[in-house]
Parts: structure tokens; C-alpha cells; sequence
């Protein structure tokens, strides 16, 4: 047997997830495949993958004639603006993106390697939850993720893109997680879907109003952001990255944003008004003091009479928060 031609089979396999059928049905969808995701996150050349080739190990209900290298999750560490990261994206063409015990060690691995590097990872999501022909091996998977989670909380950051549907253990990771993107009528987060909840309550509910972007960026504060596209989610991911330290070690990037520390802005000596009911936009005075005009704000669709984000004084990162006076 030639061994460089088997490991070349064996890469294009794993490259092709759930197969060019399904790849089309996620671009006909307007999605990005798992590898596409990652490719346009991370620096050009800069992704090194881990764990392949593994498979799951089950094989109750036909699954021992369908293993797919990979398992439904790409995992591996990159680089995002030359600063190191470690990413696991979720690829919905192989088992609709759920997590086999098999799936949820990767993931572990990765968060282990993270922590032991003192890098922040980040997690692509797209599952329908747990994969039901594992029974309690895949929830158990789920337990293991959320014990990370917990380890990792406070010492690196941890950033989830929730990229499409997300369903049951899908979302209790990301929902404990540090920062939480969304896409606009592609993402969704929910305990239990639409149809579930038909059957037990008899009520009727959307899956935009049940756990769509805005309803977890406007209701339940869950969700930090909210995107457009895939385009813009992945760059605010970047954006995001650039005011966090690596980890609870180390300083936030010095970054030059050539404003001169010396300047007046006379605008603000009119800002406040005189009479003291009279409404203003904190807005104003956040980018009219922080470096280069720039404000990153987060929630901003949540509990608007509250404002909070990153500015940078003086090349250096800092978290604001502020009364809204107009709400």
C-alpha cells in the first residue's frame, strides 16, 4: 500500500465532511462550510488541525457504516492578527452538526490546549445538539464541555459565533461562555424548538421569537452582538480579540491609533445641558474622549439605558461603563 496516497485519501475525505451534496445545500443556504469559517477567521496559512481523522465509536442504528473523518467538528489553533488562538468549528454537513462523545473530546482537547497556552478559544457553532443515537455518551460529552467552561472562565477568553441553528447542549456551552455572537435569521439558540414546544404547550412560536438573534440580543441578554452575515460576525470576532488580553496574565495589546493624548474637543462643554431633565447621548462623550473616536459597544440592543463596550485611552484598552440618559 502506498502510504502518501492513503493519507491524501484520507485528507480529501475529511475535507469533504458530509460531501459535496450537503456542501451545496449550506451554500444554497447562504452558510459557510466549517472549514470555509475558519480559513476566513484565522490568518492566511496560519491553521493547523488537530485530530483529523478521528470517528465516532458507535455503532447502534446503522452508524457503524457511517463514519465520517472528523466527526462533525474541525478543531486546531491559528492565528488572528499574529496573536495565537485556539478555534473548534462545528460543521453542520456531518450529522447536522451534533456532538458524539467522540465530537465533544475534541473539543475538550482543544480548551485543554488553550488553557495550558493561556490563549483564548473560540467556538463556531452549528449543531443540532446532542446525537440521539449516543443516548447518554453524547450528553455526557456535554458535561465534560461545560466543566471546561467553567475551569477556563476568568483565566482565558471565551468567544462563541453561533452560526446557525443551535439546539439543547448546543447552547448551554456558548451561553456561559464570555462573549456571544449572532447572525440575523440565521442564528438560533433554544433549550427545545418550536415544535416541541407545540406538542407539550400547545403553543404556537417562531423559531425568530423563540431564540432568534434579536430575541437573544434585545430580551434575553444572552447574546453580546449581532451580525448582519457570516462576513461581519467573523471580523467583529477579530475586532473583539484586539481589546482582550490573551489571558487574566497579561496586558491588553498596546495598539498605536495616532491620536494625539493632548487634544480638546470643545463639543463637550456643551454636551450636558443645563437644565437637569433635559436627556443627552453618553455616546457622545464616550467618542469624544476615547482614542480616535472609537467606541466598541456591547449589548447595545439590551437594557439601553445602561451603555457598555471598549475604548482605548492612549493606545490601551479599557472597558466602559455608562449611564444612558436618554432611555
Amino acid at each position: 500500500m502506498n502510504t502518501s496516497n492513503e493519507l491524501e485519501k484520507r485528507i480529501r475525505a475529511s475535507e469533504l465532511g458530509g460531501g459535496t451534496d450537503r456542501i451545496e445545500r449550506q451554500h444554497a443556504a447562504g452558510k459557510k462550510t466549517a472549514r470555509e469559517r475558519i480559513y476566513q477567521l484565522l490568518d492566511p496559512g496560519s491553521f493547523l488541525e488537530l485530530d483529523r481523522f478521528v470517528t465516532h465509536r458507535c455503532n447502534d442504528f446503522g452508524l457503524a457504516e457511517d463514519k465520517i473523518p472528523g466527526d462533525g467538528v474541525i478543531t486546531g489553533k491559528g492565528t488572528i492578527n499574529e496573536r495565537a488562538v485556539f478555534v473548534f468549528a462545528q460543521d453542520f454537513t456531518v450529522f447536522g452538526g451534533s456532538l458524539s462523545s467522540a465530537h465533544a473530546k475534541k473539543i475538550v482537547k482543544i480548551m485543554d490546549l488553550a488553557l495550558q497556552n493561556g490563549c483564548p478559544v473560540i467556538g463556531l457553532n452549528d449543531s443540532g445538539g446532542a446525537r440521539i443515537q449516543e443516548g447518554v455518551e453524547s450528553l455526557a460529552g456535554y458535561a465534560d464541555i461545560f466543566l471546561k467552561n467553567v475551569l477556563l472562565s476568568g483565566v482565558i477568553p471565551q468567544i462563541s459565533l453561533i452560526m446557525g441553528p443551535c439546539a439543547g447542549g448546543a447552547v448551554y456551552s456558548p451561553a456561559i461562555t464570555d462573549f456571544v455572537c449572532m447572525i440575523d435569521t440565521q442564528s438560533h439558540m433554544f433549550i427545545t424548538g418550536p415544535e416541541v414546544i407545540k406538542t407539550v404547550t400547545k403553543e404556537d412560536v417562531s423559531k425568530e421569537d423563540l431564540g432568534g438573534g434579536r430575541a437573544h440580543n434585545e430580551i434575553s441578554g444572552v447574546a453580546h452582538f449581532l451580525s448582519e452575515n457570516e462576513d461581519s460576525c467573523l471580523q467583529l470576532c477579530k475586532t473583539l480579540l484586539s481589546y482582550l488580553p490573551q489571558n487574566n496574565l497579561e496586558q491588553t495589546p498596546l495598539v498605536d491609533t495616532g491620536d494625539i493624548a493632548e487634544r480638546s474637543d470643545t463639543e463637550l462643554e456643551k454636551l450636558i445641558p443645563k437644565e437637569p431633565h433635559k436627556p443627552y447621548d453618553i455616546r457622545r462623550l464616550i467618542y469624544s474622549i476615547a482614542d480616535a473616536h472609537t467606541f466598541f459597544e456591547t449589548q447595545a440592543l439590551f437594557a439601553q439605558n445602561i451603555v457598555t463596550g471598549f475604548v482605548r485611552f492612549e493606545g490601551r484598552s479599557v472597558g466602559v461603563v455608562a449611564n444612558q440618559p436618554m432611555q
